[in-house]
């Protein structure tokens, strides 16, 4: 028996890839497996290729896992478009169509040999079962049910449930399709048998969403009462979901005509007195950075997400990458810090949420979180939020005896200051993107400009003690390190996992908060480690270029970087650590590492 399963499927636009991806999800979830889909697009508007990956197991994941153990081609041609990301190794087995006409020796998986090549009549099945061919995605749910023994009735039952506003005839064809698949896979077994261990029904229910549904569900449950943005993939999700529940809570969405102006409703909602955010991606954030520049010189609280996707300009916008920092970090003119923070899986997208709320209420700065594609869009099963061991913060207002001769920017111990609203009786103030004196009226004095500028840094120091926004795992003396962010943490949670089972004493550290830089976090992490690497899917390794401005990296601490939609799998980490690790015959070491 298995106790960890990865499938990844792909096929045409039209084919129900992810929608069959998303119906073995469900069903594993139920069946009390832990599981994690993930799911991937040309960029085309409609049509082009779709696959997913599918990963279930009995014991916590933490990401989509490394070589598929089965993969299923509806069509080869758009099964190759995937690459690295359905990569396919000697023991996986493969299930293609009979009629794509390709013989099982011949698949086109270069450099590749798999030993169990099944050539099944998924369409004829659909066809003679249903009556259609667009049942195929039903028959393969049949398939893998009746090889692995994946949650069988589950399946069925979830059918049901989707068919159920459809005629009696479709639901009944889904069903005869279904079986057709078991029934095939029962007359023509697998050998060996390469079943999925059972489930652990008896654990509790757990939620199964997506890292722009836990976004948006923080966000409310932080205090946010608006939020302004403009559709983009793959941000899209917070929107809509906003869109449906914000209401219910005294809030209110606007959709505004572009990126500038829902930055800018959001920002002026702050000033008024509300908690808000905008969500975008890459694009987007180049469009919102003036206004994110007017929020950081008038000190106002706003909560900013950019869903990374690939590549500038529109790059690749339905692929994951890591390669906004620099962006996120630098992206102003003048001497401007603004908190960075970054999730590294869908349930503590959570945690990430609510910690970028309190930050900017109580720093009065907008805050950026950097999530991503992967993390965005998976579906992942997760025990239910513990909201009680939240603490949610507000913004400092001025007292009865301060808006007696209210100053909005006064200088203060903590470099922060009471923010009034209008209608606040005393309050008003001159509020603009010049800069200003502590009552807000402009200046041009270099001398108030300086003191002004050391007031809005001075109020982040207090990061550099906020180690509970960083997470230390494996052992804390070992002298091998690894260094990951965002959806890569997960893949490296793995490779440590990799190293302790290979006896490799080795340490993970994993920031939640990625700018401004903890110095004496990653100082007291790094010390005694002698090898490690910078694990991050942008080609320039932009949080180990950013580590090196502010920290002394030992020697054998080196980058790990890639493009994205070119995923990391863990083996390979653990490998390389281990690679550098060792000096090369004549001592030295590869400075860079790219993959």
């Amino acid at each position: 028996m298995n106790d960890d399963l990865v499938i990844g499927m792909a096929g045409s636009g039209g084919d129900g890839v992810v929608s069959a991806g998303e119906a073995l999800t469900s069903a594993a979830a139920a069946a009390g497996y832990h599981v994690i889909m993930t799911k991937s697009f040309g960029s085309q508007i409609r049509g082009g290729e779709s696959s997913c990956r599918v990963r279930a197991a009995t014991r916590p994941i933490h990401g989509c896992g490394g070589t598929l153990d089965v993969a299923v081609a509806l069509s080869w041609s758009d099964f190759l478009k995937f690459g690295a990301e359905l990569p396919v190794g000697p023991d996986t087995i493969v299930v293609h169509d009979e009629t794509t006409g390709v013989a099982p020796q011949d698949i086109p998986l270069a450099g590749v040999s798999p030993e169990n090549v099944l050539a099944a009549p998924i369409g004829a099945m659909s066809l003679e079962a249903a009556g259609t061919e667009r049942a195929r995605n039903i028959v393969v749910l049949g398939l893998l049910a009746g090889w692995f023994g994946i949650a069988a009735e589950a399946l069925r039952r979830g059918i049901a449930k989707r068919y159920a506003k459809k005629s009696a005839g479709v639901l009944e064809g889904a069903e005869r399709a279904f079986d057709a698949g078991m029934q095939h896979a029962a007359r023509h077994p697998l050998d060996p048998p390469r079943a999925l261990a059972r489930g652990d029904v008896a654990g509790g229910g757990k939620l199964l969403t997506d890292g722009n549904d836990m976004c948006a569900a923080a966000a409310i449950f932080a205090g946010c009462r608006f939020f302004g943005g403009y559709p983009i993939t793959p941000s899209s999700e917070i929107m809509q979901l906003l869109s449906r529940e914000i209401w219910k809570y005294g809030g209110a969405l606007l959709q505004a005509e572009d990126e500038i102006a829902g930055i800018g409703a959001a920002l002026g909602a702050s000033f008024a007195g509300k908690k808000a955010m905008t969500a975008t991606s890459g694009p987007g954030m180049s469009l919102k950075t003036e206004i994110l520049g007017l929020a950081s010189i008038a000190e106002l609280p706003l909560v900013v997400v950019n869903v990374q996707r690939g590549g500038p300009s529109t790059g690749m916008p339905t692929k994951s990458e890591q390669a906004d920092l620099f962006q996120a970090a630098f992206s102003a003119h003048g001497d401007v810090v603004r908190p960075v923070l970054a999730p590294t899986c869908v349930a503590d997208t959570f945690d990430v949420t609510v910690h970028a709320f309190n930050l900017a209420e109580e720093l009065q700065t907008p805050v950026v979180v950097l999530s991503d594609q992967e993390i965005a869009q998976r579906k992942e099963s997760l025990d239910p939020i513990d909201v009680g061991r939240f603490t949610i913060h507000e913004r400092r207002t001025p007292t009865a005896e301060e808006l007696h001769d209210y100053r909005r920017f006064r200088f203060t111990e903590d470099g922060v200051s009471p923010l009034s609203h209008p209608g606040m009786a005393g309050g008003a103030y001159q509020g603009a993107g010049i800069e200003h004196g502590e009552a807000g009226s402009p200046t041009s004095s270099g001398a108030l400009h300086a003191r002004m500028n050391e007031k809005r840094f001075h109020k982040l120091d207090v990061l550099q003690a906020r180690r509970d926004l960083f997470q230390v795992e494996g052992d804390a003396d070992a002298d091998l390190a690894l260094i990951a962010w965002g959806s890569t943490a997960g893949v490296c949670r793995e490779a440590l996992e990799i190293l302790r089972a290979e006896g490799r004493r080795s340490k993970l550290l994993v920031p939640w908060l990625l700018y401004p830089v903890a110095d004496d976090v990653y100082r007291s992490f790094l010390d005694g480690v002698r090898a490690g690497l910078v694990v991050e899917q942008s080609y320039q390794g932009q949080l180990f270029r950013v580590l090196r401005m502010y920290v002394d990296l030992p020697a054998g601490v080196r980058s790990f970087a890639r493009s994205g939609a070119n995923p990391f799998q863990p083996r390979e980490i653990a490998r390389r650590l281990q690679e550098i690790a060792t000096p090369a015959r004549d001592g030295a070491v590869v400075a860079q590492l790219h993959g």
